[in-house]
């Protein structure tokens, strides 16, 4: 692991030391928690992103075969 100094106000710091108490973790356990479900989440919505960006790329291409065309005369024996 690497050591990370964050700054917290002091509501956050407050309210991390009682649910660390409730939950019986050390702070610094609940604040790499809460880094992992951000990551996850914005991987999780960049990923999404890229999907919608290249959805219909190749749509106005007219240098393409005719995709029907060329499944049919796959199908022929």
């Amino acid at each position: 692991m690497v050591r990370t100094q964050i700054y917290l106000t002091k509501h956050q710091r407050e309210e991390l030391a009682a649910i660390s108490k409730a939950a019986g973790k050390k702070q610094s356990e609940l604040i790499r928690e809460a880094v992992d479900r951000l990551i996850n989440c914005s991987m999780h919505s960049r990923r999404e992103a890229v999907l919608r960006e290249a959805a219909g790329i190749w749509k106005k291409r007219k240098d393409l075969p005719d995709f029907n065309s060329a499944r049919a005369e796959w199908d022929r024996k």
